[in-house]
């Protein structure tokens, strides 16, 4: 079957070059169309069989799908609308928790730092790494951007300085909030070498000590270190249990980071496959490291900058508390070059007048 300029050719008289009817050329562009293959063509609005005749029209199903209301979300849970929440409607299904974590460094980190970062990255099994960045010109823009292209939802930013100092980085991407802490007190795995030992990727259990409820900067911490720290359920690298503990602790206006394995054992040397309820008292903490100190420095309303929420007062930078020791080891020396001075000024003002029987014992005098 082809189109001619008059309509539709219907007639059966077709071989694989021309139709025995019209004597219309196949091979020039047209189609063919087996005699007894029934098939439906479009031609000027109407729709028509192979055979030139009308079929009945079908009523068109509407393909206009109700269009559901856009929901509010939030990072720890899926907010419904009031309305369905009056109607009665199904629940919406669970909300998952995709929290991923970027964890990077800057350039020129020494081999300690590093390795806190190694201990960081496993730790927390739903991060992802990326190369050094350099973090001098225009921060704030190449990290968000870098977040971004990762799929990730926060970071952790390990920013070293003069090969001394080192500077974390907690930033929920890409409006913030974000922190800034000086480390001190850097202990790595490596270095301690302590008995104990949790698998890893397995889920951590946070817990807080009662002062980050006292005041809203610590609140503000709170909020961001459980969101960085913790393991959504489910993940493809983690374990699904828990067997250790990340503590933070606040003293002296530092937040004091510990990591413990849960260790659960009968009275014997039995251990335990499963914790029962009345082996709970014989639960003990080992410590396994690592082990590190945070100094909070800044609070900012954005990802890594914008308003300042929070300034410590008692933050002292590093490069003052250097200048001091180098002032008190110049001190000794001022002091040194001080008692010179006076012992000088002192042996002038005080001379010894000559004896009058210093020479009796001279050859020359006799």
């Amino acid at each position: 079957m082809h189109r001619r300029s008059k309509g539709w050719c219907t007639s059966s008289k077709h071989s694989e070059t021309s139709c025995g009817s019209c004597e219309f050329p196949i091979s020039s562009g047209a189609f063919t169309v087996s005699p007894r293959r029934v098939e439906c063509y479009l031609w000027r609005g109407r729709e028509v069989d192979a055979m030139g005749q009308k079929r009945k029209p079908v009523a068109a199903e509407s393909s206009v799908l109700p269009v559901e209301p856009a929901r509010k979300r939030s990072l720890l849970r899926r907010l419904d609308s009031g309305n369905e929440a009056e109607n009665g409607a199904e629940k919406s299904p669970r909300w998952r928790n995709k929290e991923k974590v970027l964890i990077l460094c800057s350039r020129r980190i020494t081999f300690r730092f590093r390795h806190l970062m190694m201990d960081m990255t496993g730790l927390l099994p739903h991060s992802k790494r990326d190369v050094k960045v350099q973090c001098k010109d225009n921060k704030a823009a190449t990290l968000n951007e870098l977040v971004d292209l990762k799929g990730c939802t926060s970071c952790l930013l390990f920013e070293c300085r003069k090969k001394k100092d080192l500077y974390m980085w907690l930033s929920k991407g890409p409006a913030g909030p974000s922190a800034k802490f000086l480390v001190s007190g850097v202990h790595t795995m490596a270095e301690l070498k302590l008995t104990g030992n949790h698998l890893k990727g397995s889920r951590p259990i946070l817990t807080f000590s009662s002062d980050f409820d006292d005041a809203p900067h610590l609140q503000i911490l709170k909020e961001l270190l459980i969101q960085v720290y913790t393991t959504p359920k489910d993940h493809r690298k983690s374990k699904p249990f828990f067997d250790h503990v990340l503590a933070f602790s606040v003293v002296d206006n530092h937040i004091w980071f510990r990591n413990y394995q849960i260790s659960a054992a009968k009275p014997g040397t039995e251990k335990l496959d499963k914790i029962d309820k009345a082996h709970l008292e014989n639960m003990t903490l080992i410590e396994v490291g690592p082990r590190f100190c945070l100094n909070p420095i800044k609070i900012f309303g954005g990802s890594f900058g914008g308003q300042t929420l929070y300034e410590n007062p008692f933050y002292v930078s590093p490069n003052i508390t250097r200048s001091l020791e180098k002032k008190k080891k110049t001190s000794k020396y001022v002091k040194k070059i001080k008692a010179k001075q006076r012992r000088k000024t002192h042996v002038g003002a005080n001379q010894v007048e000559p004896d009058e029987l210093a020479h009796v014992f001279d050859e020359d005098g006799e």
